[in-house]
């Protein structure tokens, strides 16, 4: 290595690079973040991520203390309950989650859009707009430099691939790697909340999370999303003065579009929809959601039906395919760069969040001379693989066209046996205050680290 400051290249600009170039720069290490899309706020931003006690706790380590405020006070109104629901809207049980005032230990809600414009506020010196990373090469002296599609390039001493599930830094560094199709395929959209579309569902799913789980193996989740300002970016009268503030100081609320909505997620098993699905313009999408519910409650078929053409769109989920560990370089993955998960557990964002906060950790011990680098990138990989992959097999499981639920004849009673065990809990409050806590447990409430 040379004899220059220690460098660090993050290509990606989501929510594991950016968190990790917050905590390097807080420590005074030099860092760069690369970045595909053009300007601050290109890109359909605008859906929930579910942060939970894992991810809010990598954020405080990660972030100066008044930007992690602001991050809380720009979260939408947090969930209560997780509702599981029949295809007629009735509960089958309906689980309390912990809402309490530690910052840290509860589950959160934002707009992936609000997310990004806070974790840009404070880098954008930083933060290099429309680089489309090409490739990397090893130079004599040791260190990586990375190739972009304007033909400008950049030299450090640590590459970070955070470029998401089709990273180019991946298919280059461990071609081995592979991402596949979890054989699920899912329609989204957003519909303006007002009192009207408030209505169509039960009021403890507008006050937390809810999953239809109907015959076929059909499933629909359903997110409310309240936020502190209201549809003209002003703050709310009801927000509390310190909220309130910081939301006015916020200049991400300048390019932040997002408002009050209700976002609703319909998905099955890649044999249920037509082979030219993601062809399909957005009210073509809709009415095919329409078309496969024609069972369903008529609120929820209402709720589909107004659902934004400019929000809606099919997702291909896809998932990774875990690799046995590689030797550590001075080149590494985070997030879905090297672990892409389906949202069966609603980890992803988190365990990027997990991967930022470790990493970093690391190479402030690097910089101490407490680890060398290759030794801080070996004991973050380490740490990384077994939860990374650990959180991608279990989400697969919950989510992939393979669980019985999907199948023709067994997928009947799959469902029989959900719900049947669904109305036990409903009606024994101690096995149902088990699950809330294993939910809790396993979403990383009380953790003592990332």
């Amino acid at each position: 290595m040379t004899d220059s400051p220690f460098h660090v290249i993050v290509i990606g600009g989501g929510t594991g690079g950016m968190a990790l170039a917050h905590g390097l720069k807080a420590a005074g290490i030099s860092v760069a973040v690369y970045e595909r899309d053009r300007t601050r706020n290109s890109g359909l931003h605008g859906y929930r991520v579910g942060i939970n006690p894992d991810g809010s706790r990598a954020l405080k380590y990660l972030l100066p203390g008044e930007l992690f405020d602001t991050f809380l006070a720009t979260c939408a109104r947090g969930p209560k309950y997780f509702s599981f629901l029949k295809e007629n809207l009735k509960p089958s049980m309906t689980l309390p989650l912990v809402v309490e005032d530690d910052p840290v230990n509860t589950e959160k809600s934002v707009s992936r859009m609000t997310l990004r414009q806070v974790l840009l506020t404070g880098i954008e010196d930083i933060v290099h707009f429309d680089k489309t990373f090409t490739h990397y090469e090893k130079e004599e002296d040791g260190r990586v430099t990375a190739f972009f599609q304007d033909g400008s390039k950049a030299t450090g001493d640590l590459l970070v691939a955070a470029d998401g599930a089709n990273s180019r830094v991946r298919q280059q560094y461990l071609p081995h790697a592979t991402v596949e199709d979890a054989n699920i395929i899912s329609i989204t959209a957003k519909v303006p909340l007002t009192p009207a579309t408030k209505a169509l569902i039960p009021e403890k799913v507008f006050q937390g999370i809810g999953l239809v789980v109907a015959p076929k193996g059909y499933s629909c989740i359903l997110h409310s999303m309240e936020f502190g300002w209201d549809p003209d970016g002003k703050v709310k009268n009801n927000i509390g003065g310190n909220d309130a503030a910081l939301i006015e100081q916020w200049p991400g609320l300048l390019f932040d579009n997002t408002r009050d909505y209700i976002n609703w997620g319909f998905w099955a098993s890649t044999d249920k929809f037509p082979a030219d699905i993601m062809k399909k313009r957005p009210e073509e999408l809709i009415k095919l959601t329409l078309d496969m519910t024609t069972k369903w409650h008529p609120d929820l078929r209402k709720l589909f039906s107004l659902g934004d053409p400019q929000t809606c769109f099919a997702v291909n989920i896809r998932t990774s395919v875990p690799i046995d560990q590689w030797s550590p370089s001075n080149i590494t993955l985070i997030g879905d760069a090297i672990h892409t998960m389906t949202p069966g557990q609603g980890v992803g964002a988190n365990t990027a969040l997990r991967d930022a906060a470790r990493l970093c950790r690391n190479l402030i011990a690097h910089r101490d001379a407490r680890m060398t680098l290759l030794e801080a990138v070996l004991e973050y990989e380490t740490k990384m693989v077994e939860y990374g992959y650990a959180a991608v097999k279990e989400s697969k499981k919950q989510t992939s066209g393979d669980q019985p639920i999907n199948k023709p004849y067994i997928g009947r009673l799959a469902l029989l046996g959900m719900r049947g065990y669904f109305w036990l809990a409903g009606r024994v409050p101690a096995l149902r205050q088990k699950m809330a806590e294993d939910l809790y447990l396993d979403r990383g409430g009380n953790r003592e680290e990332y």
